[in-house]
Formats: C-alpha cells, structure tokens, sequence
C-alpha cells in the first residue's frame, strides 16, 4: 500500500502549509488550519478523446488570431443575459453564489427548464422527485431538461459522455468529491480538484459548467478563495428573504461589464423578471403625502427611480434618535448637520428616521438632494410634488454638486412621467431637446425657496 499523505489547509483562504500552526499567515486569522488527506492518483477524471499530443495548441502572433466575436447561448432570461453580458459563453465556468434559501437553485432551475439547449442538472443536495416537484410548481414543460442526483465527479462524467449535454449545471460544488482525493466532501482540496475536473471539461469540450457556491456567515463564497479566481464569471444573487424582490450582479465576468444587475421578484410559482425596478420601487398614492421625495439613482449601468422616506418629529428622550434603512447613517448625520448650519433649520432636537422603500440599499450620493427634500417636507408637514425627482449630491458648504451620468437619470425620469427634476447647476447636460422641466439648483436654500417657498 502507497502511503498516506496528508497536508494542512486553511479553511479560511485556502493557503497550504507543511503542518499545523494556530494562525494562517496569509490572512491572518486563528483556528482555521484543517488537516487533509491528499493521496492523489496519477490518472485524471476527465480525458478527452481528442485532446492528444499532436493537438496540443501552437503560439500564434496576435495579428493572426481570430477576433471574430464569440457567439453567447441565450438564456430566455432577459435578467441573466444583462448580467453575463449578453449570454453565455461556450466552454465558461460560471459560479452563482448566494444565502441559503435565497432562490439560487430555483433561478437556475426555471432557466434550464426553458432553455432551448439539452441541459443537464445535476443535484447532490435534493432527490429527483424534490426536484421534480419544485419544477411542477415553476413550469409543467422541460422537454430538454435532464435531472441527475449524483456527487462523485466520475459518474457525473460518465452520464455526461451518454446524454452529451450542452450546458451542465451542479447543485452545488460543495457537494461534490473525486476518487483521487480521499479528504471530506466540501473541504478545501475536494473544492479545489473537482472544479479543476470540471474547468478541463469545459475547455476541452466547448461546453459552459454553472457551479452553486454555498456562503460563509461573512456573505463571501464557501471555499478557497482561489476558487473565484478559477472561474470565468462570479455572480452574486442578494436579497432579504423577508423581502419579495431579489438581486443579481456579477463579481467577476471576463465576457462582459461587472456594473450590470438584475432584479427578480419571488413568487409562488418562481422567479419573475422585472423589467421596471423603478415601477415597484415608487409606491402609487392618489393623495400627497409630507416626508417623501423621488430620488434618481444608478445601481451599476442602470438608472433606477427610487422613494425616500423621512419622518421628523420632536424627540421624547433626552437624546435625538437617528435611524435609516437603506442609507449610511453617518451621511445622514451629515446631512442633518448641514441643514442645520447652512439652511437653518432646527433639527438637532429632533427624531429623524429615514427609510429606502423596497428593501435595497443605495450608496450613490446623488440620492442626498432627495433625502433633503423628504426630511424638509416631514418637518415641515408640505408634501413635495409627485412629479418632481431628485438628482444631487450635497457638498459640507451646502452647495448641490454634480452627478455623474446625468443624462441617464433625466432620460428614466422623463420615461416614467415627471414632469420636473432637480439637477446641480454645474452638471454638463448633453441633452437638446427633453420633455422634463430640468430645474439647475446651486444651493440647499434654492431647493428650499422652489419646494416650500
């Protein structure tokens, strides 16, 4: 018998070491070193038939190389597409990441039940009929959809020689173990040798591989972080499970931008696209009400309308309470700070509490003239006009400065019916003819005297 040998990993970053210690030198952290079985065979688990010797690629000078661009497999899902950029590619490895429970292998189920390719699902965590009974639920068709329930990468090969898929699907990666390493399914060498089977796979059959990642309690991926660096494209899909609407963005993507997300809205029967986050993200009221103000943002490429809530009232405890949802609570303090020194309002001895409806987050500082307008309407029991919007960032002096892409924001604001938006007066506008009032502000007392005035 070969003797066993073992190595020692950290389960944290995946840095390998001799033996063990308390500490990882590569990112620091104390009780995370792991010890692995490591005995590796010298055979590989995936062998083409045509990758011999006499094909092994030649270096080309880059003028002969062919630039034609790569033809993307459709998804049916407009989302998705936005987010790869345009489809997927042959031959690429995607990893889809997110919490437990947060629709991951739903999502790709739906896709793979519509998509017009023969795909193969492969499940380590749910039985046939589960998987059968989920998708019932999601659609009654799925004529080139496949479902295996099987972890050993070998046998998983092996259906994949007999069905000759076009794209392949696990669910997921940590549940998956090779023959030619004897460690636990899910540790940190399993992770690593199984998504390098899978990685030969799809390079040398031009077939695309989409991996579920498991997530740690940080929110990062379960897992070596080398893992990441292996794929071709990592994607994120966010949201409060409290919450109907879900998020997509992508990390990672060496076929397309990293700025794009897509919106989804969880129902009894699935996932739906929304094409229009703006029209979720706006409550509709017939009547005018004080504290609320439309505010013009970005999430990535996209330009995206969204609702600010503010409520300000006279503080019961000695100490004034500050609490958001959805928006930094030191810039808010900041804010507050401002108007209160440069506009004059007496706000110091009041509760401020600020909400972003929908249950997002929003870091784009030009949403700051919004949450002015709506704590000056609550304060001052005015509503604001339905049809204006907001688009500014607020500078310590008081003064509204510009925003990047502005024309963007004019344009989706104007699409989605307001009649007048807020813009910095030293922003560049490009657009001639728009059939928005574009209303140029210099300081917070202008917003005042054209709001409240």
């Amino acid at each position: 018998m070969t003797k066993v040998k073992t190595t020692f990993f950290c389960q944290n970053c995946g840095a390998q070491y001799a033996k063990w210690q308390g500490q990882c030198n590569s990112c620091k952290e104390w009780n995370t070193i792991a010890e692995e079985i490591i005995q590796k065979q010298e055979k590989t688990a995936w062998k083409s038939e045509t990758s011999t010797s006499s094909k092994a690629p030649k270096p080309l000078r880059i003028n002969e190389i062919d630039s034609a661009q790569e033809i993307r497999m459709d998804t049916t899902d407009a989302e998705l597409n936005r987010v790869l950029g345009g489809g997927i590619v042959p031959g690429s490895l995607i990893l889809l990441g997110g919490e437990p429970g947060i629709g991951k292998s739903t999502l790709l189920l739906q896709i793979s039940l519509k998509l017009p390719y023969k795909t193969l699902y492969v499940s380590g965590e749910e039985s046939q009929k589960q998987i059968k009974m989920r998708a019932e639920r999601i659609t009654p068709s799925g004529d080139n959809c496949y479902i295996l329930t099987e972890t050993k990468t070998q046998n998983i090969f092996k259906q994949i020689e007999a069905i000759q898929p076009e794209i392949v699907i696990i669910d997921s990666i940590q549940t998956l173990h090779t023959d030619y390493i004897e460690s636990t399914p899910g540790s940190i060498s399993q992770i690593r040798e199984t998504t390098a089977e899978l990685i030969k796979f799809a390079k040398e059959t031009n077939i695309p591989v989409i991996l579920i990642g498991h997530i740690t309690k940080d929110g990062n991926i379960a897992g070596p972080k080398i893992l990441e660096h292996m794929v071709d494209t990592v994607l994120q899909f966010e949201g409060d499970r409290n919450h109907v609407y879900r998020i997509l963005r992508s990390l990672k993507n060496r076929f397309g931008s990293t700025a794009e997300i897509g919106i989804y809205e969880m129902l009894g029967n699935g996932l739906r696209e929304v094409s229009n986050p703006s029209e979720i993200l706006i409550s509709h009221k017939n009547e005018e009400l004080s504290g609320t103000a439309i505010a013009s943002t970005l999430e990535g490429m996209r330009p995206l309308m969204i609702e600010i809530q503010a409520l300000v009232s006279t503080a019961v405890y000695g100490t004034p309470q500050r609490s958001t949802t959805g928006y930094n609570a030191k810039r808010l303090n900041m804010i507050l700070a401002v108007l209160e020194k440069r506009a004059g309002f007496r706000l110091g001895a009041k509760d401020v509490f600020l909400n972003i409806t929908g249950g997002i987050s929003v870091d784009d500082p030009a949403i700051d003239l919004a949450v002015v307008a709506a704590i000056l309407s609550s304060n001052e029991d005015i509503a604001v006009n339905k049809d204006f919007c907001f688009a500014g960032e607020v500078g310590l002096s008081g003064e509204i400065r510009p925003v990047n892409r502005v024309d963007q924001r004019i344009q989706e604001a104007e699409k989605l019916g307001f009649s007048t938006i807020f813009v910095s007066k030293y922003n560049k506008i490009a657009l001639k003819k728009t059939g928005i009032k574009i209303r140029l502000v210099a300081k917070i007392e202008d917003v005042v005297s054209e709001l409240f005035g």
